[in-house]
């Protein structure tokens, strides 16, 4: 749910001034007959009960008495658009327009339905005339203020809906309409604020509750997120936007099959609700239902607004092919990209270097690539001298010494495996593998870990943060670390023997995780340098990863990686680690497949073999690709790209750290 429009009431009289754009009640004797009259009074009791068909038809009868009656044009075009008739709504407000020019709520309710065409360049125009005619009306404000939104001008959006609120200061609409604009700027805590006063106007608002849902899930307040959007239906069981914003904080917390639920029943209320349809089409490649995720995303496609996420999550469901039509259209709505929203830009521009790429065009893929990893570069946070820091504090503090000081400080329990390594190293593949076996659950990639790092080496009563607070430390935080970890974990499978955590980060903290859980086994997924850092380089990330936006950074990332490991091989005991590479793996699938199963300390099952047949749920941007049985294309994925990759080959083969530091 993206916007709060707002059209004008429907009119209760016939006759208009055209210097005032307004209308008065007829009066039968003079201006109108006793039948159109009649028609009139029943077109708008039908329209204000609901009853819109029968309204249509009314109205109908009306025109047919008077033709040139600007209001009945007018209500006739609302009556549509309720009914889901756009086209149709959008030729009634031109004729009520052509009529009567200055009739302000035609060019409003023009707006309105241009606006949910995708047409919000045209929308604009309406709503601008519509201010011209009449100033002081903050519908029209606010109206202007999302169709700017739409087009990716929302600091002039924002000035639209203030402008709006100056008006009407008591208007709980017009709060929430600013509330959703400053969700956009990424202020989430003003948008929080907004909708909680459009809340305390109007506490049974349901529209403001559905919208705080989705700024607290975008300030990682997941559980919050579900509560407001709960909130919302308790108050509107009908609200389609509701149910498709609870669908995404279900789909965060990995409840997929009740986001599944929660957008079907969106789009059930809503049949052209064409975000629900590409939430949807995403939780569906997430449980492995491709065939199913492909329709439903082309069908979201089908459906206005244009939205360059569906052309995305499209982009990440199927192969393109020379002609696809797909491609022509993600094309032409690339020709005016300079209008969309800088996310959506963005997203447009990973969706055709993935096509592009797919067809052979890699110069124009790489040109995609490079221009949308700019602009997402300029929205993230990306600290690269912190996270140096932070490497080499951890390789600084981590010394054999620490290793054996507290080898036996943390929790015995064999349970726990840790896939580790660069993401687009391999990690999902290996888990898909050992999740094939009866007696392990994969669980994905859980923030457990890091979480609890943070708790306990941050706490009040340990203000120095990890990994500086192991060095004066007692091993009661290990000890406290490994039961915490281990009790969320088997909460998850408390059948299971192993229970794989694929958390590529979790690299960081190796030499913790053996302090912590001793007999944890960790697996390191390893990968072609270049073809890693081109796979990360290629993926528009849902979530962090902000090293990957810039070659250079890129490849200074994954030089402190492959030193950091390097430490922990030097540092831990002997086998404690398994390198996996992705290279072996798909030349000799049993071989390492039988290697890992054994690392892990158990018997050898076949099925692991079949690792693409299992039925599970699986969360990351290799979704598609485990679900094919093993295959070599993407050895040597950086072999197309090689002449546009001399910033990313500089960082990885720098010779000493002064150099890396003189490229900062």
């Amino acid at each position: 749910m993206n916007r709060k429009l707002r059209r004008a009431e429907t009119r209760n009289t016939g006759k208009h001034h055209p210097s005032a754009g307004r209308s008065e009640r007829a009066h039968p004797s003079t201006s109108i007959p006793d039948a159109l009259t009649r028609r009139f009074a029943e077109a708008l009791d039908c329209q204000q009960s609901g009853r819109l068909t029968e309204a249509v038809a009314f109205y109908d009868q009306v025109l047919l008495l008077n033709p040139h009656l600007a209001a009945a044009h007018c209500n006739r075009g609302a009556a549509l658009a309720g009914l889901g008739r756009s086209a149709d709504a959008e030729a009634a407000y031109r004729s009520a327009i052509a009529i009567n020019p200055t009739l302000v709520d035609a060019h409003n309710n023009l707006g309105v339905v241009l606006c949910e065409r995708g047409r919000s360049d045209d929308a604009e125009s309406a709503f601008r005339r519509a201010i011209e005619i009449k100033p002081d009306l903050p519908q029209s404000h606010s109206n202007l203020g999302i169709a700017l939104k739409c087009r990716g001008r929302l600091e002039e959006a924002e000035a639209a809906h203030q402008k709006a609120i100056a008006i009407d200061p008591d208007s709980p609409d017009l709060y929430s309409n600013l509330g959703d604009v400053l969700h956009c700027l990424g202020r989430l805590n003003d948008a929080e604020q907004v909708l909680r006063y459009a809340i305390s106007l109007q506490p049974k608002f349901a529209d403001a509750f559905a919208r705080l849902g989705n700024t607290l899930r975008e300030q990682g307040r997941i559980v919050e997120a579900e509560a407001a959007c709960r909130d919302a239906l308790a108050l509107d069981p009908n609200h389609a936007g509701a149910y498709s914003n609870l669908g995404n904080a279900l789909a965060d917390q990995g409840r997929l099959s009740e986001a599944e639920a929660a957008y079907r029943r969106a789009i059930a209320l809503k049949p052209s609700f064409g975000e629900a349809h590409s939430n949807l089409g995403a939780t569906l490649k997430q449980l492995g239902r491709m065939e199913e995720a492909c329709r439903v995303t082309e069908q979201a496609l089908r459906l206005p607004p244009p939205d360059a996420l569906r052309y995305l999550n499209l982009s990440e469901l199927r192969q393109f092919t020379a002609g696809d039509p797909y491609l022509a259209d993600m094309e032409e709505f690339a020709r005016d990209i300079a209008s969309l929203p800088v996310k959506q830009q963005i997203e447009l521009h990973f969706a055709l270097a993935k096509a592009c790429g797919d067809v052979g065009r890699h110069a124009d893929s790489f040109r995609h690539l490079r221009i949308g990893s700019a602009l997402k570069r300029q929205q993230i946070p990306y600290d690269e001298a912190a996270t140096v820091a932070l490497f080499e504090r951890i390789r600084t503090a981590f010394t054999p010494e620490l290793i054996r000081t507290f080898r036996d400080a943390g929790d015995p329990s064999p349970v726990p495996v840790f896939i580790v390594g660069m993401p687009r190293s391999g990690t999902t593949l290996i888990e898909q593998i050992m999740a094939s076996h009866p007696r392990v659950f994969g669980a994905g990639e859980l923030p457990n870990f890091c979480q609890a790092v943070t708790s306990i080496f941050s706490a009040a009563d340990c203000p120095v943060p990890f990994p500086d607070a192991l060095l004066d430390g007692s091993g009661e935080g290990l000890r406290q670390l490994g039961a915490r970890y281990l009790a969320e974990i088997v909460a998850l499978a408390p059948a299971a023997e192993r229970i794989v955590n694929k958390m590529p980060s979790n690299f960081l903290f190796a030499g913790l995780i053996h302090l912590a859980l001793p007999n944890a086994r960790i697996i390191h997924a390893v990968r072609d340098p270049l073809d890693t850092c081109m796979s990360c380089f290629s993926k528009l990330f849902a979530n962090g990863q902000y090293f990957t936006y810039d070659l250079t950074e890129l490849g200074r990332y994954y030089r402190h990686y492959e030193a950091l490991m390097q430490h922990w091989r030097s540092v831990l005991p002997p086998g404690r680690i398994l390198d996996v590479r992705y290279e072996d793996l798909v030349v000799d699938l049993a071989g390492q497949a039988r290697r890992i199963i054994r690392h892990c300390e158990l018997e050898w099952d076949s099925r692991c073999l079949d690792f693409h047949d299992i039925d599970r749920p699986v969360r990351t941007a290799s979704a598609t690709q485990v679900r094919q049985p093993i295959y070599r294309s993407a050895v040597g994925r950086a072999q197309p790209y090689a002449r546009h990759l001399e910033p990313l080959l500089a960082a990885l083969t720098a010779k000493d750290r002064a150099e890396i530091d003189r490229a900062y």
